[in-house]
């Protein structure tokens, strides 16, 4: 990828590298970790150099001069004591891509629109839609609406307004996407504010990937950390009945959305933390949430836990729960939390496949994933 902030923009940190560099020391890095719990090939799926990114959030830096106030997207430096302007990012997909430059003329060209704007953060599908939230330092009022609801139809996107204690709507918070899993294709509702995946072509070997160890297992399938429903809908297929637990309530009621777009019968979402599903399992209380879905955790005949848990891993005591089952599919966004659980889990079980994606080229984070399955006593 060629970019003319490199080296400036502190979002691109590995930007002295090729690409076939970046994943081979990425690579390098996941096996060293995982060479004490895992002797096989490790899997390397790999994105596009530029336009991969679906997701996208600038800054606004504000100038005056002699044709008065401007406003353009910027970025924290890359020694973290500053700002970069940025006139393009070559890391959003398209349709970001092709809306930046209009948007942000457009901005200048009203006196209200730019007015203590603060912040734009773009949200996307590779089918074309684009979302559009402006974050301001002021209370947005009727006028506001009516040159953005002017912009909105000009441009064909969607547009919110945001400020201390208001969220202004226009059209809609959301997007929907489609992804294509082993030829089968899924939609999503990608609501504004909740966690979506920020690479969709990677996201969709990673879906796939993990569909792929599922495959032949049977039984039924518990997920924690379960978002959206991002890899629920595809493995409910390889499943009888899956149980698929998350903590925020804008991810639940998207999740709640996407099995609805997708005819999904066979899925039951519940919003509950995993320490929760781990009282929840050891009988400590009872708990209405499980009760208002119908859920009796004895009707299920659990074959295998999904786990996508946030940086810091999993809890001492979801590893606990985790362990219980005869499959573990463990993705992971740090690979240093995913190896100190390990340490814990390949007690009772033995690391078959192990891959890592590469969500984040330029940058120095990865994704991976595993999966476990418990080791068969004599």
């Amino acid at each position: 990828m060629e970019c003319q902030h490199f080296g400036q923009c502190g979002s691109c940190t590995l930007y002295a590298q090729s690409y076939e560099e970046q994943v081979a020391g990425k690579r390098e890095r996941v096996s060293e970790l995982l060479a004490p719990f895992f002797d096989g090939d490790l899997e390397v799926h790999t994105s596009d150099e530029s336009h991969y990114r679906s997701r996208a959030e600038f800054r606004i830096w504000h100038t005056r001069g002699d044709d008065g106030e401007r406003c353009d997207y910027a970025m924290g430096n890359l020694t973290k004591d500053g700002t970069v302007t940025i006139e393009t990012c070559p890391k959003v997909i398209e349709p970001i891509d092709r809306v930046m430059p209009p948007l942000r003329e457009a901005i200048n060209a009203s006196e209200v629109l730019k007015h203590k704007l603060f912040a734009v953060e773009f949200l996307a599908t590779t089918t074309g839609e684009v979302l559009v939230t402006l974050i301001y330092h002021r209370r947005l009022d009727e006028a506001w609406e009516d040159e953005a609801r002017a912009l909105e139809k000009q441009l064909e996107i969607y547009i919110i307004g945001r400020s201390r204690k208001q969220k202004v709507v226009l059209s809609r918070d959301y997007v929907t996407e489609t992804l294509t899993i082993e030829g089968s294709p899924f939609v999503y509702r990608y609501h504004e504010g909740g966690f979506t995946q920020p690479n969709p072509a990677v996201n969709t070997q990673m879906i796939t990937w993990a569909v792929r160890q599922a495959a032949g297992i049977g039984g039924d399938l518990l997920e924690l950390y379960c978002g959206l429903g991002n890899f629920t809908l595809p493995l409910a297929r390889q499943f009888e009945r899956v149980l698929a637990t998350e903590v925020s309530k804008t991810s639940i009621r998207a999740a709640k959305e996407n099995v609805a777009l997708n005819g999904a019968d066979n899925i039951t979402f519940v919003r509950m933390s995993s320490e929760e599903m781990v009282d929840a399992f050891e009988g400590v209380r009872p708990f209405r949430r499980l009760e208002q879905e119908g859920v009796k955790l004895s009707d299920y005949a659990f074959s295998t836990v999904l786990v996508d848990p946030p940086r810091a891993g999993l809890d001492p005591a979801t590893i606990g729960l985790v362990t219980r089952f005869d499959n573990i599919l463990y993705i992971s966004c740090n690979p240093e939390t995913l190896a100190r659980d390990l340490a814990t889990l390949t007690r009772t079980h033995t690391v078959r496949k192990a891959a890592i994606f590469d969500q984040f080229p330029h940058t120095g984070h990865v994704e991976s994933g595993v999966w476990l399955q418990r080791r068969k006593t004599s």
